[in-house]
């Protein structure tokens, strides 16, 4: 066995003898690459956390507008429906409807359906605005964070990369060593910082992308149905007068 075949076996020996597991590199990792570590972990715990919170919320909101649009649109009255919701709707759907119904009832029994239909039917509109816009800012809580994690996380992950390699290289400069024993475990800590930061960003980034098309449109379904209730309650208004 010449030179060239005993260093071989050395090398080969050394890093298999170094422990490559997830925990072990981050008990060998700098402090600061541990620091990396374990915000990109916890970023990642919570994205998770609220994308299956928006996941679960959106498929109740979708089904409590089904159960209401099938109440609103079965004929009945809509006093005996908003009598029924009462003064804490449970959905936005609801709220949108209670905020109309709440100000048509105060302009009827103010006498104002026949004096001014317009600025009625305008005040009728705006307040199922705001309240549409209410609710969908309320939804959208917490999505900026998977917009943030994902277009910062492949960046943290990237900063503990280069760390861990800096510290690679100071480690052959102590030792006088450039054998792979040495530097491996130094890259092999950078790249996991990497492969935290991508673990970080593509759940967010794909979550994002879904749940904003998801939320676009169950904000268009409650444009809509503002709409078609303003055009009831126009018609009903000019059947009054």
């Amino acid at each position: 066995m010449d030179g060239n075949t005993v260093q071989a076996a050395q090398i080969i020996g050394a890093v298999a003898a170094n422990d490559f597991s997830v925990w072990a590199l981050f008990l060998k990792a700098d402090i600061i690459v541990k620091a990396v570590m374990v915000f990109l972990f916890i970023a990642s715990i919570w994205c998770w956390a609220i994308i299956v919170e928006k996941i679960l919320r959106l498929r109740k909101l979708n089904s409590s507008a089904e159960a209401f649009e099938s109440s609103f649109w079965s004929g009945g009255s809509l006093d005996a429906l908003h009598d029924r919701i009462g003064a804490h709707p449970a959905d936005p759907m609801s709220a949108v409807f209670s905020a109309a119904m709440r100000e048509w009832r105060r302009s009827v029994d103010g006498g104002g359906v026949r004096d001014s239909s317009s600025s009625l039917m305008e005040r009728i509109d705006r307040v199922m605005h705001v309240t549409v816009s209410r609710e969908i800012e309320r939804i959208e809580r917490q999505m900026t964070i998977l917009a943030s994690t994902g277009s910062t996380a492949p960046f943290v992950g990237l900063f503990g990369t280069v760390w861990g390699i800096m510290n690679s290289f100071q480690a052959i400069s102590i030792t006088k060593n450039t054998s792979l024993a040495v530097v491996a475990p130094g890259i092999a800590e950078a790249l996991f910082a990497t492969a935290l930061g991508l673990v970080a960003a593509i759940p967010a980034v794909i979550a994002y992308n879904k749940l904003s098309k998801d939320l676009d449109r169950y904000a268009a379904r409650l444009d809509d149905f503002s709409s078609e209730f303003s055009a009831i309650i126009l018609r009903q208004m000019e059947g009054r007068q």
